[in-house]
């Protein structure tokens, strides 16, 4: 059974810097995307970034230039750095896994709480 397993979430003042770990086990197809999705209140989920296990980043157009993602295979962990944030950035950070061959996400982290606020 996949799970997800995130952390490094927590409170931050505007343009501070916090980096989101998260760490898959029970992984039985190299294939996949791992990634972050973001939740905050009356809003919808959206997609912040994903990279492919060959290492093929995407990351929302509004937040490239601030965040990056990288992943170890090795340690089937994704690595979202958040840099310069900003009070609208603040939500919840789900990490995500999905099969390539599909469109959306099969496997979700319980998620981690981002605040930004002075």
């Amino acid at each position: 059974q996949v799970q997800l397993v995130e952390s490094g979430g927590g409170l931050v003042p505007p343009g501070g810097s916090l980096r989101l770990s998260c760490a898959a086990s029970g992984i039985t197809l190299s294939f996949n995307a791992m990634g972050w999705y973001r939740q905050s209140p009356g809003k919808q989920r959206e997609l912040v970034a994903e990279i492919t296990s060959g290492g093929t980043a995407n990351i929302a157009g509004s937040l490239k230039g601030r965040f990056a993602i990288s992943r170890d295979n090795d340690k089937n962990t994704v690595y979202l750095q958040m840099n310069s944030l900003k009070v609208e950035d603040t939500a919840v950070y789900y990490c995500s896994l999905r099969w390539e061959h599909r469109i959306q996400p099969s496997y979700w982290g319980q998620g981690t709480q981002v605040t930004v606020s002075s």
